[in-house]
Formats: structure tokens, sequence, C-alpha cells
């Protein structure tokens, strides 16, 4: 009797496990990213002094920068797709054109086999819409020489580039920080590089006061 009931316990757990892998296959399979399958580009701009408060040994922080092209990425409506192709590595002629948006020869090959591949475009026509992405935007006047620490606002920054760029709104811009200084700012644009809408999970992520690091080698300007 023992052994009977213990082969009865064996055959159903069994059938409960055939039945499981039954139910999983029937559901259906994530698609692996596919280069040129994403929904708007998101432009990211590194607040440079920041980055190398951190990474002080950075080629990028050999020289006094503002803001730099973290990247251009492809994204879904929610989330986005990474290394979708090939990783070689970027000629030293495209690397030296892309050096005063993207300071750094490591940054420029990180961008291009992580979000790059994933553009469905070739190598140096990507870089030319990175530099298309940038041309997009102005960068207000203040952050090209910040020559002393900012204590700000979050709207304010975000309305600083609202009223330079246009098409820009609220809904276009996302706001980075670390703790409450700021790190990076994210402009969400159409594949034809107008202002749209962010997608859901690009978002502000700052307190309500931020605070902005000066440009290292900057002459220290006194309020008046």
């Amino acid at each position: 009797m023992a052994v009977s009931r213990r082969s009865e316990g064996l055959t159903r757990a069994f059938s409960a496990l055939v039945a499981l892998c039954i139910a999983a296959a029937a559901l259906p399979v994530a698609k692996a990213d596919e280069p040129g399958r994403f929904d708007y580009w998101v432009l990211a701009l590194s607040w440079s002094p920041q980055f190398c408060r951190s990474q002080p040994s950075s080629e990028q922080c050999e020289f006094d920068h503002g803001f730099v092209v973290h990247g251009l990425w492809p994204q879904y409506e929610r989330g986005y797709p990474e290394y979708c192709g090939e990783r070689q590595r970027v000629p030293k002629d495209l690397v030296e054109r892309m050096r005063p948006l993207m300071p750094s020869a490591a940054l420029i090959n990180a961008q291009w086999r992580k979000h790059g591949t994933c553009s469905g475009l070739d190598m140096r026509e990507y870089f030319l819409h990175v530099e298309r992405a940038w041309r997009s935007v102005v960068i207000p006047e203040r952050y090209r020489e910040l020559g002393e620490t900012e204590r700000t606002r979050l709207r304010a920054i975000e309305d600083a580039f609202i009223a330079l760029t246009p098409n820009l709104s609220s809904e276009s811009i996302a706001v980075q920080c670390s703790g409450r200084w700021l790190r990076e700012v994210r402009i969400c644009l159409d594949r034809d590089f107008q202002p749209r809408a962010c997608g859901s999970d690009v978002e502000d992520r700052c307190r309500s006061e931020v605070h902005v690091r000066p440009m290292r080698g900057r002459i220290v300007r006194q309020r008046p």
C-alpha cells in the first residue's frame, strides 16, 4: 500500500511538471533587441564637473567641460535596446571628430557598442545623428562657463532649456541628480529629432533644490 501511494504521488508530480512545461511553452517569447527597432531617442547630456568629481582620472577630465554628450540612446516607450550588433572599435578619425561633444575615446566606443549598434545605422551615420541631436538643443549660457557652485531649483534648470530650445516642454526633459548634485539632463526626441514626451521610465530624479558644481579651472565670479 505504501509503495502504491508513493507511485501515485510521483505520477501526480510528474503530470504537474509536464503541465507546467506545456504552459510555459505557450507563453509568447520576448523578441530580442533588433537594430533600428525603437520608438524614440534620448539625448543624454552629462554635467562634466559632476562626473569628474567621481572619475577624476578619466580622459574627459583632462580639460574643462560643462555639458557633454553622454550618449544618444534608442529608446522604447518603456526600457531600451542594448548591444544589438558587432562591437567593433570606432576608428581614430571618427573619435577625433566626436571629441568636442564626447571628450573621451572610451566613452565614444562604449556608447557605440551599447546604444549605437541598436540604432539600425552604420557607425558614421550614427555619430552624424549624435551631432544632429546636439545641435537641436540650446545649452543655457550660464552652463557654458559656470564659475561657482549654483544652488537652484529643478524647475529652473528645465525652464532654462525650454526657453531656448524650440518646441521643448516639461514633458520632453528629465533632470538626473547624484544626491543633491546635478548629474545629467535628458532630452527626448522623436526619430526626426523634434522634442516629444518622454516614456514613463525617463523622469526627473532630483530633489526640488539642485546644486550644480562649477566648471574646474574657471575664474570664480562674484555675485553682484
